[in-house]
């Protein structure tokens, strides 16, 4: 029996996906823009397959400032398994070497865990998705072709040791973007002596949305089966609720029409950077630029630049 095409629609909002196991990021990514029908999504930085956890998707008019996410601080649970190498440095991987694990006391593993925190120099995996020659490194690596994979500054602010039993141990961690976890794993086992590999990965948070309510793919096919895809908006934020980490300016009506046509208009004065811009009735109108008195556009969403012809469903966060 054939399956149905889906039937996408215009549809604006963030949702924060409890990423499931053995799913890439973009997988998971179009499995729940079919769910919502969303003409366009994105999602704000990969996931490994082995991990679950936090991973915002944007929709519609949301995909605007996904990038502005990507760089945003994350943190972590993960478990790491001492004894064992492997070529992706984490579960997933084929193994390299297995050492014995000498025992460890608690001091022996903060004395090493140590160097990795604060401002520090990191390789990255050869499976990742950074580029070399305009081409993802895991690609070059399923094809067996020899890689010197990067290394780059990257800022670990937390690395903490949650519990040790025998070769494993749970490590929290908060870092800041581009900061690889396996590599955090592997080179702390490597200081140890006996190499390591990441067993399991979750991202707890990433900023601005530190107290994320997820829900699992499971959860929104029950719900929309359920309730239907009004109960499935429901679960979407705004669009605004990925910029609260931005200074907020409103602007009078005629200001922010101005502004819709690519206009600097006046603004209350304050630190000149990047800004949320919203009309005087509240709704945000997208990304703009402040320089001394005045603000111009950078990203702003449809409705600045078309307003509609009839006011759209704002999208609540979920209660």
């Amino acid at each position: 029996m054939t399956k149905a095409k889906t039937r996408f629609r215009s549809l604006d909002g963030i949702l924060l996906l409890d990423k499931p196991q053995g799913l890439s990021s973009n997988q998971a990514l179009q499995q729940a823009r079919h769910l919502f029908r969303a003409e366009k999504g994105g999602h704000t930085g990969s996931l490994d397959p082995l991990a679950t956890g936090l991973l915002p998707l944007c929709f519609g008019e949301a995909t605007k400032i996904a990038g502005l996410l990507l760089g945003s601080s994350k943190a972590y649970e993960t478990t790491a398994v001492f004894g064992l190498t492997t070529d992706s440095d984490d579960a997933d991987g084929a193994p390299l070497r297995e050492r014995p694990v000498p025992a460890l006391a608690a001091a022996d593993i903060e004395a090493a865990l140590a160097p990795l925190r604060g401002s520090i120099r990191q390789r990255a995996p050869i499976f990742s998705a950074l580029k070399q020659g305009g081409e993802p490194l895991y690609a070059k690596a399923r094809r067996g072709e020899a890689i010197e994979a990067p290394e780059r500054d990257v800022v670990v602010h937390r690395l903490d040791l949650i519990e040790h039993e025998g070769p494993r141990l749970r490590l929290h961690v908060e870092c800041g973007s581009g900061t690889y976890v396996r590599s955090l794993v592997r080179d702390l086992g490597e200081t140890l002596g006996c190499g390591a590999h990441v067993a399991t990965l979750r991202r707890l948070w990433v900023d601005p949305f530190r107290e994320p309510r997820m829900f699992t793919l499971e959860a929104l096919r029950e719900l929309l089966a359920r309730e239907g895809e009004g109960a499935l908006e429901r679960c979407l934020l705004p669009v605004e609720a990925g910029l609260t980490a931005f200074p907020r300016v409103e602007l009078d009506a005629e200001a922010a029409r101005r502004l819709g046509l690519g206009q600097a208009v006046p603004c209350a004065p304050g630190a000149e950077g990047p800004i949320a811009v919203f009309s005087e009735a509240g709704r945000c109108l997208g990304m703009g630029q402040r320089e001394g008195g005045s603000v111009s556009p950078q990203r702003l969403f449809r409705w600045a630049v078309q307003p509609p012809a009839s006011p759209e469903r704002a999208l609540t966060p979920p209660a």
